[in-house]
């Protein structure tokens, strides 16, 4: 039985055999292949490689060739190349709207996630006692984006993890009166968990509190609920298939009414462009999405992630997050039948495309599986298994035999 088509058909057979007959899986899924919903072909440098780390650094397209060309053509253009340019950049904005599921003029552009999290931060007119309530298992950028507020009388509250795992119950509890900010990510980049969005947004958006996501290892490979947070912003680079130095950021209105812009420049200010009849003492800042530009954003980059947009839209989405999360079923299930420990959620919808087990020395595993043309992604006391639209079941089986190999 072939899914590739229908990556949630796949999933659902083989959650059905797990409680039907727990000791039958391994034979019965044999059977069960999931084929890539896009070929391997269209990536450049993975050819004979199980290019399992997403994660980390996805590969790249081999169509961004042909969206370099055309920048480098526009570039030489003058006005009008840069015109054409800007053209580009907006229909990025469109189409990152159409994956969020929002108004394309809430999307703005960053150059990091990490830079849209410590914008939130700086705007907020903060009081001594209030609280930002997050986890003690998120990236550093979501983590220590408040470490400037500590003077000012601000608390971090890091909910702990129960054996891996971030309960949504547990991260409420930690909310009280003076809550401003929920700060998480929707998937976690070391356990691959994902965070139930819809919970916690309707339990604290109605009490005033932003909330502020992190979709990096969200967005591309699961649907993005942005329109349910205040600021959901995500890095290109992972699972949008483009590169580095662009992010995408969704601003909601009211934290737009609530947070002050803290960083200025040209293009988010109402200036009349007339350079020549000097700078006023005053000047308004033009409203979303130019009050997160200041400046050029980086336009080639929009141009890539515009391209690998028009893949992921083409495929669908929810596609791709059924196939992601049939993937990490299946390696879950491989890795235990190994006797390792994996630390990602075993509930279906707290899949992701990463999954995650415990190696005491993570970066040898990963070292030695690269030897055997399996990447993955190894620190910290954890090995990361990411699976995307281009994997499929022979990654999969290539990656458990290198394990076999390597003991």
């Amino acid at each position: 039985m072939t899914t590739g088509a229908d990556g949630e058909g796949k999933a659902t057979e083989i959650r059905s055999l797990v409680s039907d007959n727990p000791l039958k899986v391994q034979e019965e899924a044999a059977d069960l292949a999931i084929e890539p919903l896009v070929s391997p072909d269209e990536f450049a440098g993975i050819e004979g490689v199980a290019h399992l780390c997403t994660g980390g650094e996805a590969p790249w397209l081999k169509r961004h060739d042909a969206a370099y060309a055309e920048f480098v053509r526009l570039k030489s253009g003058g006005a009008p190349g840069r015109s054409r340019v800007l053209e580009g950049v907006e229909r990025c904005r469109g189409k990152m709207g159409r994956l969020w599921g929002v108004p394309a003029d809430r999307i703005g552009f960053m150059p990091s996630a990490s830079e849209g999290l410590n914008w939130l931060a700086r705007g907020i007119a903060w009081r001594p006692g209030d609280n930002i309530v997050t986890s003690d298992l998120e990236f550093p950028s979501v983590a220590y984006a408040w470490r400037g507020l500590r003077d000012k009388g601000v608390e971090v509250r890091r909910v702990a993890h129960r054996n891996w795992v971030v309960t949504e119950e547990d991260l409420l509890e930690a909310v009280d009166s003076r809550t401003r900010v929920l700060a998480l990510s929707q998937v976690s980049f070391f356990t691959g968990q994902c965070l139930n969005v819809e919970q916690l947004s309707e339990s604290v958006r109605p009490l005033g509190i932003l909330m502020a996501l992190d979709a990096t290892h969200a967005s591309g490979v699961v649907e993005v609920p942005a329109a349910l947070t205040d600021l959901c912003v995500s890095s290109s680079y992972k699972w949008m298939l483009a590169t580095h130095g662009l992010a995408s950021c969704y601003l909601s209105e009211r934290a737009e009414a609530q947070v002050e812009a803290t960083c200025f420049g040209w293009h988010n200010l109402a200036t009349s462009r007339d350079w020549g009849t000097g700078c006023p003492p005053e000047v308004a800042i033009l409203p979303m999405p130019d009050m997160l530009e200041p400046a050029n954003t980086a336009m080639l980059v929009a141009l890539f992630l515009e391209n690998s947009l028009d893949l992921i839209l083409g495929i669908g989405i929810g596609r791709i997050q059924a196939h992601a999360r049939a993937l990490s079923e299946r390696i879950s299930f491989d890795l235990e039948q190994l006797g390792h420990t994996v630390i990602t959620p075993s509930e279906y919808g707290s899949r992701s495309g990463n999954t995650s087990f415990l190696a005491t020395a993570a970066g040898v595993v990963q070292d030695r599986l690269a030897r055997h043309r399996v990447l993955v992604w190894g620190e910290s006391g954890r090995v990361r298994v990411s699976g995307h639209l281009y994997n499929g079941e022979e990654d999969v089986l290539r990656f458990v035999e290198a394990m076999k190999k390597i003991g």
